[in-house]
Order: structure tokens, then C-alpha cells, then sequence
């Protein structure tokens, strides 16, 4: 058995608490030889810049271009709102997207039946749900140049960013959507503002011509951004596999979040390309909530985003999808007996802690797994 190489970067807040949880997760899938991970530590965002006065530094980026997969916590807080800008705590995460050259987000936005009155819509409509947001991660309004804030003649300030995408771009993170959705429901919808932006009619365009090039057997459809806000309040099963642009796909994935009932619930993979002599891609998976520095400590931590993040780990870096299939029966399991954290817990009804839920997944496995 290969011996796969994992980088933790846990991060700040709630990321440490529920990267342990992942810990004796993969502590027990080397003792059961169901895995061989050989696991590293390391700093980013918040705390590296307290010990690094950098983000991430080029040690750690080396240790993440020599993984197979990096695990990400989460970065952030109030204690490093007035740190330089190029030094911010989430500066390290775009570094780690940049040089990875990660461009696809797979932000799955699943309702379990048991949290399905944990949504702030009515279970008739998140009860099943099953999709999947493709979000462009490399590219747009958050990587485009120029990008400044500059003192015009009269004194006044002027901020800049630059939204700027290619038909490679576009191309690229079109064929993860449309490949995503022959295994699915084999529906994607593309999402832009084409009405108002001149990067929203390119990416039309190039969606329409590879769709009709590549993937004729695929049903596309197109939505604006803001109307896809709506629909997805409205609606949301309609839909199967999005695909949207990186500042779209940011909000989008976080609303399609919240029809789950926590954020804390869900997890993502970044993906880069697919090595054609190796057949390996760089990839890095991540919970979709963030530091969460109110709740950091307290053993209030929702465990299961990071446990999916992994399950995700599984199925798309190391091919392991039985093992993966098997952590997320046992997530659904743990929620049908009625296990909950405080964030998804209901008026009055009694909750478990980080460790009480890691520790409630991770026996459900070890019963599944026999």
C-alpha cells in the first residue's frame, strides 16, 4: 500500500479543534491498515503571521507543493484586523490557491433528511437536497490587475479591483461542471452577469460553444447571478450542478450553505489539473465555515465539515471511494440518531461537543467498516 503524504494546516479559531477530530480519524485508518498516511503539521493565516509575520511562508508552500493532499482549517479573526494587507490571515489561503494553481471549488450543498428542519426554509424544500456549486477559484475579481487603492488629484480615494477571465479559464472549469454532472443529474446551470458585465457575455459564450462542442448530452442552462440568489431561496432542488465565476461562486456557495442549517455542515475541495504522466492533480480540501473565533476553545466546533472534507480527500485524491461512501453513511447515521452539535441543534434539545460528535462519527465507521 502506497504511503500518501497529508499536510494539516488547522489554522485559527475553530480550525485546530476540528482538524484534531480528522487526526484520529486518519490515526485510526493506519492502525486498521484501511489507509497509509503519513501526516505534517503546519502554520497558516493568523498563526503563522504571530510566529512568521507572513501569512504562510515558503517552507509551509514548499510542504504543500510535495503533499498529496493538503488540509485546510480556517484563518481569520478580529486579532489580526490591523495586520498589514498583504499579510492578512486569508492571504495565505490565496496563496495556497494561486500557487497550487487550484482552480476548481467543489462546494456540494447536501440536506440530510434528519437536519432537514435545521433550515431556515421549509423541509419540503431542502429535504433530498443534492447539489453541487463549481466554483472558478483562480481567476476574477479576486486575483485580476490592477487591484490598488489610489489618492486621486482632488484628494479623494479611489479603490480598484479588476474582474478579468479567459476562454481557457472559463473552459477549463466548464469541463469539471460538466463532467461532474454526467455522474449526477447531468444538468448544469451557469450562472454570470452577462446583462451588465463584459467578462459575464464572454463567459456565455465560451459556455455555450464548449457545451455544444464537448458536451451536447448535458443540459445547459443559463441564470444571472442575482436571479440564481433567488432561485436558489425559492427552489433550490431545481438545480443539480452550478458553475459560476470566483465572486459569484463565493456568495452563492455560502446561501446554498445556509439551506442545509449550518455552515458547519458542509465541505469543499479545490482541485487543480489533472498531471498527464502521473494521472495526480493538486488538491486541497477545506470546511466551508470559517474561524468561527466567538466559539474557538469552548468544544462548540461542528466536526462534520471537516469529516466530509476528508471523505472528499478519499474519493477524489486517493480514489478510495468505498472508504468514502463509508464516513459519510456514518456522518448520516450519527445524525439520524438524533446527535447534534450546538449550531444545528433545536430549541431545548440537548447537544454533544466537538470531541463527543469526532468521537460518535468515528465509532459509527469503525462499526461500518466491521
Amino acid at each position: 500500500m502506497a504511503t500518501q503524504k497529508l499536510l494539516l494546516l488547522p489554522g485559527d479559531g475553530i480550525g485546530p479543534e476540528v482538524m484534531t477530530e480528522v487526526e484520529k480519524l486518519v490515526s485510526w485508518m493506519n492502525k486498521t491498515a484501511m489507509a497509509s498516511f503519513e501526516t505534517e503539521r503546519d502554520l497558516v493565516g493568523g498563526s503563522a503571521y504571530d510566529a512568521h509575520k507572513v501569512a504562510i511562508t515558503d517552507a509551509t508552500m514548499d510542504l504543500a507543493q510535495a503533499a498529496d493532499a493538503v488540509i485546510f482549517g480556517a484563518v481569520g479573526g478580529p486579532k489580526w484586523d490591523s495586520v498589514p494587507y498583504e499579510a492578512r490571515p486569508e492571504a495565505g489561503l490565496l496563496r495556497l490557491r494561486k500557487d497550487l494553481e487550484l482552480f476548481a471549488n467543489l462546494r456540494p450543498a447536501i440536506c440530510y433528511p434528519a437536519l432537514a428542519d435545521a433550515s431556515s426554509l421549509k423541509r419540503e424544500l431542502v429535504e433530498g437536497l443534492d447539489i453541487v456549486i463549481v466554483r472558478e477559484l483562480t481567476g476574477g475579481v479576486y486575483f485580476g490587475e490592477p487591484k490598488e487603492i489610489v489618492t486621486l488629484e482632488n484628494g479623494e480615494r479611489r479603490g480598484v479591483d479588476t474582474q478579468v477571465y479567459t476562454t481557457h479559464e472559463i473552459e477549463r472549469i466548464g469541463r469539471v461542471a460538466f463532467e461532474m454532472a454526467r455522474k449526477r443529474g447531468n444538468k448544469v446551470t451557469s450562472s454570470d452577469k452577462r446583462n451588465v458585465m463584459r467578462s459575464g457575455v464572454l463567459w456565455h459564450s465560451v459556455m455555450n460553444e464548449l457545451h455544444k462542442r464537448e458536451y451536447p448530452d448535458v443540459t445547459l442552462e443559463h441564470q444571472l447571478a442575482d436571479a440564481l440568489g433567488m432561485q436558489l431561496v425559492r427552489y433550490p432542488k431545481q438545480f443539480d450542478v452550478i458553475v459560476t465565476d470566483n465572486l459569484f461562486g463565493d456568495m452563492l456557495s455560502d446561501v446554498a450553505a445556509m439551506l442545509t442549517g449550518s455552515l458547519g455542515m458542509l465541505p469543499s475541495a479545490a482541485l487543480g489539473a489533472e498531471n498527464p504522466k502521473t494521472g495526480k492533480r493538486k488538491a486541497m480540501y477545506e470546511p466551508v465555515h470559517g474561524s468561527a473565533p466567538d466559539i474557538a476553545g469552548k468544544g462548540l466546533a461542528n466536526p462534520i465539515a471537516m469529516f466530509g472534507s476528508f471523505a472528499m480527500t478519499l474519493r477524489y485524491s486517493f480514489g478510495m471511494t468505498d472508504s468514502a461512501d463509508k464516513l459519510e453513511r456514518a456522518i448520516s447515521n450519527v445524525l439520524d440518531s438524533g446527535l447534534r452539535t450546538k449550531d444545528i441543534a433545536a430549541a431545548g434539545q440537548n447537544s454533544v461537543s466537538t470531541t463527543e460528535m469526532g468521537a460518535a462519527v468515528l465509532k459509527e465507521l469503525q462499526r461500518i467498516a466491521g
